[in-house]
C-alpha cells in the first residue's frame, strides 16, 4: 500500500493534494483551466552567462528578431498542434471542400515551408548562443592559461630563493657532508 492520496484531520472531510477540497467549486474560469492544460510550463531558468545576456539584448534590439523568436516559441508549442487539430477536423467536419483537399494541403505546404524556415532561425540562433558561450570560455581557459604562467614563474623564484637561501646554510651545516 502506498502513502496515502488526501490529507486528513480529526472531522474533517479528505483534502486532494492540489489544496482544493473534494467537492468545493472550482472558482478558475474555463479560459484559465484551458490555459493551464494548453500552456507549457515554464521551465527554471538557469544561471545567465554575462555574454550570453548582452548577446541576447543585441539580438532584441532589432523586430524581426523578436518576431522569429515569437512565432518559434508558439510554433513549438502543445497549443499550436491543438489548434491544428481543431482546425483540420473542423476543415474536414464542417466539410469546407471535399476529400482531395486541395486547398487545405496547399495551406499546410506553406505554412511547412515557413515553419521550416524558422526552425532554421531557431538553429542558427542557437548557433549563435553557443559561439557566444565558446568565446566567452575560451577567453576564460586564456586567462587561466595566463594566471598558471604567472603562477609557475612565481613558484620557480620561490625555488631558486628557497636553494639560495639553504646553500649557505648547507656549507656551513656539521651534520650535512
Amino acid at each position: 500500500m502506498g502513502p496515502p492520496r488526501h490529507r486528513t484531520s480529526p472531522g474533517s472531510a479528505p483534502t486532494p493534494s492540489f489544496g482544493r477540497r473534494r467537492g468545493a467549486p472550482d472558482h478558475t474560469t474555463l479560459g484559465q483551466r484551458l490555459h493551464r492544460f494548453l500552456a507549457p510550463l515554464p521551465k527554471p531558468n538557469p544561471p545567465i552567462d554575462p555574454a550570453l545576456l548582452k548577446h541576447e539584448q543585441e539580438r532584441a534590439e532589432a523586430r524581426q528578431n523578436r518576431l522569429a523568436d515569437r512565432i518559434t516559441v508558439f510554433s513549438g508549442s502543445m497549443l499550436f498542434v491543438y489548434i491544428h487539430i481543431i482546425w483540420f477536423g473542423c476543415w474536414i467536419g464542417f466539410g469546407v471542400e471535399s476529400y482531395p483537399y486541395g486547398l487545405l494541403t496547399m495551406i499546410v505546404s506553406l505554412e511547412a515551408i515557413f515553419l521550416s524556415t524558422f526552425v532554421m532561425i531557431s538553429q542558427n540562433r542557437a548557433d549563435a548562443k553557443r559561439q557566444v558561450i565558446a568565446n566567452e570560455q575560451w577567453s576564460t581557459v586564456q586567462e587561466e592559461d595566463q594566471q598558471n604562467k604567472e603562477l609557475l614563474d612565481l613558484s620557480r623564484q620561490i625555488l631558486e630563493l628557497t636553494k639560495e637561501a639553504r646553500a649557505p646554510a648547507g656549507r656551513d651545516d656539521v651534520r650535512n657532508p
